[in-house]
């Protein structure tokens, strides 16, 4: 239980007790006091002054007189200030805290719920390199998936490879034109950059012959349509759907090219996945159920044979389920893989991080799986974030303007080495330990500033910006780490050691000690809130907490041998709590910097 409920359920009892009236939690706040204030925890007082018709000064001193007397071991004093009831808690409660937490890695962690959910992230199109876009979808899919398992959930890792479609056959169409039989290994290049670039390559001369068939006097919109190299591509979908084998053929062939290029930018950004679907399977179960929807009425057909849901009624419009040539879009595989999904694991709730200009599709995607009376409805959640920009403006797929994901790692490490080495201090290193060493910061760097930001913001990413080892960034943070660790393998924490009260803590002891007593609590917000931000920022406090305690106070040469003990406790629980915060959003707390 957090001090804030221990606090709570104190106040209602002696409520209870005093004025023989029942409350309850809701019915009042305790907030941490503020600096100004003397005192730990405030009790707002305003919402209990009428139904127990007192004034906050007299509410206020019966309070604190009997929650002190009855509770000396917790409550050692209290001040009222115009309805806010000031409690100080008692050195006990927090040095007992302390003893009994610091050697707990696994601190703040909640046990099984009992309770599934799945979490699908990453999901890209095999036409085209990972970029800083699915990288923001990637920390926060898989740091959310950490967050929930920390919270006491089963959590499953999903990918939908959305491995079919028009984008897929413009890829294929472009290397069938200008290929010559060019594979990644006969270039040296990566599969997923290789097939990316054609994908590239097709909207290049798309635009050309967009070009010379409005020169020839036709409308822009139609000659979009009608552009021969985009016919081929829309022809390539009708016939991949209908299984021509070597339609079929080509596209296993570059779609293993892209999933080996993927498999590397995983494997170096640490993510992973329980489960992995395809588009090319979920969309066949998906237009099974768009003839079920038909016969129950769910669909209709229009004149042309395309099969679409009307939405009107409720507040949406009219959504296309199949195209009247019979193939599938996106929301057909969507309604499968729901299914699917599921039945394999009859989850609590279904997360799908997709950015924002999703946001009107599963609206719709959740309202048609509600019609259709699937048992996946209820728990389907969007966890939508805004797009990344880089300070240059808005990448662009098809024009070519997007940072690729292994670039921008590339980059990060780059400058890592470059700022690390500035400060001169890791002269004793070796070259295999800087390697892991660069890795580590410019991965955490890239890491800790894009989950940094609420999900639900659009974000800039500036590269130099997000390593700095003063400011409000990764490399702070591990640095904090890579201190804490120093002191502790000078000397380890007494564990016989039995801790006195009789040396009051200190301002920064005591704020250090509280804000890892709140842990737990934010482990649990971000899960309710889907915010790694939630972790991200609250190791930062911390780690900023913890970088003034040090220099402020000896811990090695403490004034006592009992302050030294304390302090000791202290590092070591600051340190695994800053590890476990930095390991929710998936970056590595190294112990020499």
């Amino acid at each position: 239980m957090s001090i804030t409920s221990t606090i709570q359920t104190a106040v209602i009892t002696a409520l209870e007790q005093l004025y023989n009236q029942s409350f309850s939690a809701k019915d009042f706040q305790i907030n941490q006091t503020k600096p100004e204030f003397e005192g730990d925890y405030t009790v707002v007082l305003f919402t209990l002054l009428k139904p127990l018709r007192l004034s906050p000064d007299v509410l206020g001193n019966a309070l604190g007189n009997h929650l002190t007397q009855t509770q000396p071991s917790f409550f050692c004093g209290f001040n009222v200030i115009k309805g806010f009831l000031n409690l100080t808690v008692a050195d006990e409660y927090w040095g007992t805290l302390l003893n009994n937490n610091y050697q707990n890695k696994g601190y703040g962690r909640k046990s099984n719920r009992g309770k599934t959910i799945v979490v699908e992230y990453a999901s890209p199109n095999t036409n085209k390199p990972l970029h800083l876009g699915h990288l923001r979808n990637i920390f926060l899919g898989w740091s959310i998936s950490e967050i929930l398992k920390a919270d006491g959930y089963d959590v499953v890792k999903a990918c939908i490879a959305n491995d079919r479609g028009i984008h897929i056959c413009k890829s294929m169409v472009a290397w069938q034109k200008f290929g010559h039989g060019a594979t990644p290994e006969s270039t040296g290049m990566k599969g997923d950059h290789f097939v990316g670039d054609y994908y590239v390559l097709f909207g290049k001369a798309h635009k050309e012959e967009i070009q010379e068939l409005t020169a020839g006097g036709m409308s822009e919109e139609e000659a979009e349509k009608e552009a021969p190299i985009m016919k081929a591509a829309q022809q390539m979908l009708v016939d991949w759907e209908a299984g021509k084998p070597e339609v079929i053929a080509l596209w296993k062939k570059m779609n293993s090219w892209v999933y080996a290029g993927f498999d590397v930018t995983y494997k170096r950004i640490g993510s992973d996945f329980d489960k992995m679907y395809y588009e090319s399977d979920t969309y066949i179960l998906g237009k099974k159920l768009v003839e079920e929807g038909l016969q129950k009425g769910v669909f209709y057909k229009k004149d042309d044979n395309s099969v679409w849901v009307d939405l009107t009624g409720d507040g949406l419009d009219e959504k296309i389920v199949q195209r009247k040539d019979g193939t599938a879009v996106y929301i057909t595989q969507d309604i499968g893989l729901a299914v699917e999904k599921y039945e394999a694991y009859h989850y609590n709730q279904s997360i799908y991080v997709v950015g924002d200009e999703q946001n009107y599709h599963f609206k719709v995607l959740q309202l048609i799986c509600q019609k259709l009376g699937l048992p996946s409805s209820d728990g389907i959640y969007h966890l939508s974030y805004g797009m990344v920009e880089l300070p240059s403006g808005r990448m662009k797929t098809r024009e070519g303007t997007v940072v690729d994901a292994d670039d921008i790692m590339d980059e990060m490490i780059k400058v890592a080495a470059q700022k690390t080495e500035e400060l001169g201090k890791v002269k004793d290193f070796t070259a295999n330990e800087l390697d892991k060493l660069y890795n580590t910061i410019g991965l955490g760097a890239l890491k800790f500033f894009i989950l940094r930001v609420d999900p639900k913001k659009r974000m800039i990413f500036n590269p130099e910006e997000s390593i700095d080892f003063h400011g409000f960034t990764a490399s702070f943070v591990q640095f904090s780490h890579a201190r804490a660790s120093a002191i502790l393998r000078n000397e380890q924490p007494n564990h016989h050691w039995s801790l006195q009260y009789n040396e009051p803590l200190l301002s920064l002891e005591k704020d250090l000690i509280i804000l890892l007593e709140q842990y737990p609590a934010i482990i649990q917000q971000a899960a309710a809130e889907h915010n790694p931000a939630v972790i991200v920022n609250f190791s930062y406090d911390l780690a900023k907490t913890f970088n003034s305690f040090v220099t402020e106070h000896r811990v090695l040469k403490a004034e006592t041998e009992n302050k030294k003990q304390v302090r000791l406790r202290i590092c070591e629980m600051t340190a695994n709590v800053i590890a476990s915060g930095l390991a929710l959003a998936g970056i590595e707390a190294p112990e020499r910097m």
